[in-house]
């Protein structure tokens, strides 16, 4: 279920008014626009707010010009500008003369769809407060981002509140004898969305003359209370099911973590004592490998079945870092030879590497070509941890280590075993700016290794259980 979507379209028929239905007895929307010139008119005579230069032409729908959709009897099309006595942005102050406490200024940044959000708030003095007097947000004011990329993002100031001031990077709207959250809806809207006449190049904004003109559709007061009350009602059902829908996607992602816990403990596949156990596999297909002793465990992490024996990565596959040949030479780069950077590991099979290296690179400098199947993992940075597969030959950065899984060895069971030992990884770096587990450090650490054909059979017991978990995530 999209909810992102079911919003939008609930958005689009309230403001449509096909939401809820029409009450005959409502006070024509008409009635309610005059009340709204009128209540301006006093507001201008008590000097409170000044007139508008520009007079706009409003009448009822079956005269409105290009209105952008039919509206029901009792609604008219208007303006934003008429009905509001205040659109216009904030100013910063001058220097970004900020206090540590005071009057809270809020930037684009705390200015979210369903919320002011106070995290990295600013705060001016009074003095300077009373010197922006302007930009002074009040209660129940609509304020929307009219510039970069949070352009768009509006909140509803609470009821509650007492005093604040906003950057030149928001808008502040203040209705007049209009629902706010009915004017919330209307902004949050695929309507608005399309409407918004966006100009500049560099950093994109919202003219305020563009933003006064957009066509409003008014609802009777009574109406926009009702249209209110019924949005919040799905919206509630749907913030149940998008809880919902996160937790399932946690216990799936628990239940993955589980289920290769189990499989890295022996506990997934019934053992056969009739395969060759594991640690005469390690000595046939590495003349090198000396076993861990499976009779003392003080310096193993767990018990492993009897036919299972402790390794080392190290004694697996041949592991080596990449490197990265000079960026200034460009005789090293756009060649044929996939170069893949840890952000290209994909915890899966990887079948695409957007950038590529030359022979040239390959022959004058320390990076090194990986065959198909090599099994990959990030070691530096915040994709520490990150595994993959290749599907094809390949190199890679410095901060990625591959491993050549000897024969013998299912390249997928390693690629299981990393998966699952992803968090202690992650702790070995560290928690510095670069953390790094190091080559050396992925070596020698110890892995459980069953028996070949025991590998297989875990192997595919997790990945039909990974494919039933995926499809039930994929239909949330």
């Amino acid at each position: 279920m999209d909810t992102k979507k079911l919003r939008q379209k609930i958005l689009d028929l309230a403001i449509r008014g096909k939401l809820v239905p029409q009450d005959p007895n409502d006070e024509p929307a008409s009635v309610l626009l005059e009340r709204i010139k009128a209540e301006k008119e006093r507001l201008i005579k008590e000097g409170k707010i000044k007139r508008s230069k520009k007079t706009a032409k409003t009448s009822d729908t079956p005269h409105y010009e290009n209105v952008p959709f039919e509206v029901p009897k009792g609604w008219v099309w208007t303006t934003i500008e008429e009905i509001c006595s205040k659109i216009g942005s904030g100013s910063t102050p001058k220097g970004s003369n900020y206090s540590v406490k005071g009057i809270p200024f809020f930037r684009s940044q705390n200015v979210y769809n369903d919320r002011l959000v106070y995290d990295d708030i600013k705060y001016i003095s009074e003095e300077v407060h009373q010197k922006m007097k302007g930009t002074e947000v009040l209660a129940n004011d609509l304020l929307l981002n009219i510039t970069g990329g949070s352009l768009g993002r509006c909140a509803v100031v609470p009821a509650d509140f007492n005093c604040g001031n906003v950057s030149q990077h928001v808008c502040i709207m203040r209705s007049v004898l209009v629902e706010p959250e009915y004017f919330h809806a209307l902004v949050l809207s695929s309507y608005f969305a399309k409407s918004m006449k966006i100009t500049g190049s560099g950093r994109e904004g919202l003219p305020k003359y563009n933003l006064e003109q957009m066509g409003f559709p008014l609802p009777p007061l009574t109406e926009q209370q009702r249209i209110v009350t019924e949005i919040e009602h799905w919206f509630a059902l749907l913030g149940q099911i998008e809880k919902g829908k996160l937790d399932l996607q946690n216990i799936i992602k628990q239940t993955k973590s589980k289920v290769l816990d189990i499989a890295i403990h022996g506990k997934l596949v019934p053992q056969d004592p009739n395969e060759e156990p594991a640690i005469e596999l390690l000595k046939r297909i590495n003349p090198d490998f000396t076993p861990c002793d499976n009779g003392h465990y003080t310096q193993l992490p767990f018990e492993v079945p009897q036919n299972w024996s402790w390794t080392t990565l190290g004694k697996i596959g041949k592991w080596k870092s990449g490197s990265t040949p000079n960026r200034l030479n460009k005789d090293y780069y756009n060649g044929n030879i996939p170069w893949l950077k840890t952000g290209d590991l994909n915890d899966g099979y990887i079948t695409h590497i957007p950038e590529y290296i030359t022979e040239k690179a390959l022959n004058e400098t320390s990076v090194k070509l990986n065959p198909t199947g090599s099994v990959l993992i990030a070691m530096y940075g915040a994709t520490i941890g990150k595994i993959g597969i290749l599907t094809f030959p390949a190199t890679t950065n410095q901060a990625c280590c591959a491993c050549e899984v000897f024969n013998g060895i299912d390249r997928e069971f390693i690629f299981l075993f990393l998966l699952s030992h992803r968090e202690e990884f992650i702790k070995m770096g560290g928690g510095g700016a670069q953390p790094n587990i190091s080559k050396e450090k992925i070596i020698n650490t110890y892995i459980p290794l069953p028996p070949f054909t025991e590998q297989k059979r875990i192997i595919n017991v997790v990945n039909k259980i990974f494919a039933q978990l995926d499809a039930i995530m994929e239909s949330l």
